[in-house]
């Protein structure tokens, strides 16, 4: 096994062990908790729309040996073992979640460093004060104002020069009707309980470049978060049993997965796992 497996094998364990009644929304039934916390009931620990793959291309493209990194949104710490391992020079968590702080509270811990509560598009943190800021799977779950609110936000805390790495659901291709963009938007709003709002790649970068951003890297993979094959990869054989065994013996969530794969599928060929780096400008 060499050294990524072992370091991907590893974090699989740990985020495997956090326990039910730590997890966000843990006290909502089934039917009203957002879909990303009911595949993370199920045992689900990879929430990303272009699974970990996407990730660890965007990772490599923003250099964290050495630098201050901040977090938004760590969910349940698997990017954040990720960026840890990395070697950065210092880590700030950024969730609004008390439940995310008290898990990603202790893995910052043991570098010295610490995870706030407070919401990503008002964190509280000295402007300049990060060499990298890292955000997955949240900017897509915003309005308009919304993203812009939390990329200004990047903006504000990065030096000059500093990078951006964000990996989010896109929709392909540039030129997709505007009907079908509603439709895909509204279903899936239906499907996983929040007023998901993704991009396509054209619209994504020009949202990034009218903050204050240049596009450094780009890259995507299939939006196949509930395929076996993308399970496999990021959760392991023992976390896809462990999947199977929930989706078998609790209805109320085998529902909800049940919707949100009818929507996945529906629109598979429009949807997408898009990931950028992007450099603040001087």
């Amino acid at each position: 096994m060499n050294e990524r497996d072992r370091t991907s094998s590893k974090a699989a364990r740990a985020a495997a062990d956090i326990a039910e009644s730590q997890l966000p929304q843990a006290d909502r039934d089934a039917e009203h908790m957002q879909g990303h916390w009911v595949l993370a009931r199920l045992g689900k620990r990879v929430l990303r729309p272009g699974g970990e793959q996407l990730t660890r291309r965007m990772l490599a493209h923003a250099p964290l040996a050495g630098e201050r990194v901040v977090e938004f949104a760590p969910g349940l710490g698997r990017t954040t073992r990720l960026i840890l391992a990395a070697g950065p020079s210092g880590y700030v968590g950024v969730d609004r979640d008390e439940q995310v702080v008290d898990i990603i509270g202790p893995l910052a811990a043991s570098v010295g460093g610490s995870c706030v509560r407070a919401d990503a598009a008002d964190t509280g943190l000295p402007d300049g004060s990060a060499d990298v800021v890292v955000g997955e799977a949240m900017l897509t779950m915003q309005s308009e104002r919304g993203k812009r609110a939390i990329i200004g936000e990047a903006h504000r805390i990065l030096r000059p020069g500093g990078l951006y790495a964000v990996h989010e659901m896109g929709l392909a291709p540039d030129d997709l009707d505007d009907a079908v963009k509603d439709a895909i938007r509204r279903d899936l709003a239906r499907a996983i309980r929040v007023n998901a709002r993704p991009l396509t790649a054209a619209e994504w970068r020009d949202l990034l470049e009218s903050e204050g951003f240049e596009v450094v890297w780009t890259g995507t993979e299939p939006m196949a978060l509930l395929r076996m094959r993308r399970n496999l990869a990021d959760e392991g054989v023992p976390g896809v049993l462990r999947i199977m065994r929930n989706v078998l013996t609790h209805p109320d969530l085998r529902a909800r997965v049940m919707q949100m794969r009818r929507v996945f599928n529906t629109y598979g060929d429009a949807l997408t796992g898009i990931a950028f780096v992007v450099r603040r400008r001087e």
